[in-house]
């Protein structure tokens, strides 16, 4: 039986998946905490972001760095407030036209409905690599 909190999540990437990003927005509590685990040095994406703006920049890198030709989230599994979710993605860097594609895991924390924390991990070392000029 699924959860109110994966049903919710699941809502979050059909938003993605549509280029939604008003409503992931949406979603999240004013102090989130956000990141895509792995030194801001390597990649303009990576790093720890706080607060609604600090998503809404997130998502601006994104959409101007990276072209998505695949994104699929696998499995889903909950526990509690926590929401763990594997996938696939690939992509093509805007500036380079280098492409990745590596697994990712997702961990959501969700309070009172809303999102109040994501972890991003993936193969930061072929991000790193791709996206240098």
């Amino acid at each position: 039986m699924k959860t109110a909190n994966v049903t919710f999540v699941e809502t979050l990437y059909a938003a993605f998946q549509r280029a939604d990003i008003a409503t992931i927005i949406a979603g999240l509590s004013p102090d989130v905490r956000w990141e895509m685990v792995g030194r801001s040095s390597d990649y303009v994406r990576f790093g720890p972001r706080k607060g609604v703006a600090g998503v809404q920049e997130f998502f601006k890198i994104l959409s101007e760095n990276e072209d998505f030709t695949e994104f699929q989230p696998n499995e889903i599994y909950a526990d509690g407030d926590k929401v763990i979710v594997l996938g696939r993605l690939a992509l093509k860097f805007k500036k380079t036209d280098r492409k990745v594609a590596t697994d990712w895991a997702h961990i959501f924390t969700i309070k009172d409905g809303k999102v109040a924390e994501f972890k991003e991990f993936l193969d930061t070392a072929q991000f790193a690599a791709a996206s240098k000029t």
